[in-house]
């Protein structure tokens, strides 16, 4: 009898223990979720700075509205062996109509001549319709590129990165790289923002030595049917050793050489 009430008691242990092991794994894998869940947020606001920036120097350079067609959003998994793993949509950006034409521009698409054939239709047209509306459309457009429009010869030159006539002597002053690739400045100011909010906000999600915290973003391919097709969308992959995170997290390399030892990858 008292072998058979031992037995009983052991089994209640081992039952009792596996319990609370059982009940101690659930509660480690709900703070898990839930700090993923943070950095989900953390990186969705890192995207949203980056568009913030890019807006404000497009407006700075071009005094038109660029418009952001989305919300990032963001999916955190913790791979088994590897690491923690965030896979982000990047909002589309849209420019005015300044940007459609600052494109055709660039490419040498024969903006200047379409648009000293509209001038020229309006102004034999005598509509004032068509006039106010030709106005409009020229408070959105680069002013040297209506310069050049007004001058045929002005555009006669050679062009340079942005599409406009080579620069003179006394004009020398370097386009901001806005002019010439925006597409390629907003990934630019959206990989940044997420390289520090990585080293920033990640000491909660408990990446050992040997593991890994990796990003990839990728811009959002449920455009509206009226954008035009994306044929420039690339993902930017960026991962960081989880010992160089923890060595920067307790101060002993600095943040130029955490970033530099960031693996970041474009395709």
């Amino acid at each position: 009898m008292s072998m058979m009430v031992g037995g009983l008691v052991a089994s209640a242990g081992m039952g009792s223990a596996q319990t609370t092991a059982e009940a101690r794994a659930a509660a480690e894998q709900r703070q898990s979720r839930y700090q993923i869940g943070v950095m989900e947020r953390v990186l969705e606001g890192a995207v949203e700075h980056g568009a913030s920036e890019m807006r404000s120097r497009w407006q700075t350079v071009m005094q038109t509205e660029m418009l952001i067609l989305d919300n990032a959003r963001v999916r955190g998994f913790r791979l088994e062996g590897y690491g923690v793993f965030f896979d982000v949509i990047v909002p589309s950006v849209e420019g005015t109509l300044a940007w459609s034409f600052r494109v055709l521009d660039q490419n040498d698409l024969g903006l200047n001549s379409a648009l000293q054939a509209i001038k020229a239709y309006v102004a034999a047209a005598g509509n004032a319709d068509l006039e106010q509306a030709l106005k409009r459309i020229e408070l959105q457009v680069d002013p040297t590129i209506l310069a050049r429009a007004a001058s045929p010869s002005a555009g006669s030159g050679a062009r340079n990165a942005v599409g406009s006539a080579a620069s003179t002597g006394a004009d020398k002053a370097p386009a901001d790289p806005i002019l010439s690739d925006p597409l390629e400045t907003f990934r630019t100011e959206v990989k940044q923002a997420l390289m520090d909010a990585m080293l920033d906000h990640s000491s909660s999600l408990g990446i050992g030595p040997a593991e890994w915290l990796t990003v990839a973003a990728r811009r959002n391919e449920d455009r509206p049917q009226l954008a035009p097709a994306d044929s420039d969308a690339r993902t930017v992959f960026i991962r960081v050793r989880g010992s160089d995170l923890l060595a920067f997290l307790a101060r002993q390399i600095s943040r130029e050489e955490a970033l530099k030892r960031m693996e970041v990858r474009v395709f």
